[in-house]
């Protein structure tokens, strides 16, 4: 495991269980959240970000946490490692409810310097409907490169923490 990408729906918990994978294996973490934001919720312009992911990709080691579809190929042709982080709709809109009221009007430890939590009701139809448009694109996606990657997909905090749990012990 050299080059690990951790994706799914916001709130399923992507970076809590990257910041663990990264503790267990020293591998760098590599948030692309903090990447693609500048501060206050200013996106990067498409062409820089397609370069950006591009040379972090190259690189010869990494966890990458995060979705961004449009470049989630890049990732994917480069990773040895994919953890899917599958999880109910409602699950991750409590978790992104909960995550707004602690950290509303603060900076997340996983965000860019100027991007304050907030609500923001486009944010939760993202969510709401992000299984609904994503789940089976990924797991086509996944499909093809199956032989070919160590493929984890986990529909429960239950199922990651027996992954955490069970690390290097086989």
């Amino acid at each position: 495991m050299q080059r690990v990408i951790v994706i799914g729906c916001c709130g399923a918990g992507k970076s809590t269980f990257s910041r663990k994978l990264h503790a267990l294996t020293g591998i760098e973490l590599i948030h692309l959240d903090q990447q693609y934001w500048k501060p206050n919720w200013i996106e990067t312009d498409k062409d820089i970000w397609e370069t950006k992911v591009a040379e972090i990709a190259e690189q010869d080691s990494w966890i990458i946490d995060g979705n961004y579809g449009g470049t989630l190929d890049v990732r994917l042709n480069r990773a040895d490692t994919v953890f899917f982080l599958d999880f109910s709709t409602l699950k991750c809109l409590w978790r992104v409810g909960k995550r707004v009221l602690k950290y509303n009007g603060r900076e997340r430890p996983d965000m860019p310097p100027g991007c304050k939590e907030r609500f923001d009701l486009e944010f939760f139809h993202f969510v709401a409907t992000y299984n609904l448009r994503n789940r089976k694109t990924l797991y086509k996606k996944l499909d093809k490169v199956k032989t070919e990657k160590n493929i984890h997909v986990f529909r429960n905090d239950l199922e990651t923490e027996a992954y955490f749990n069970n690390f290097g012990k086989s």
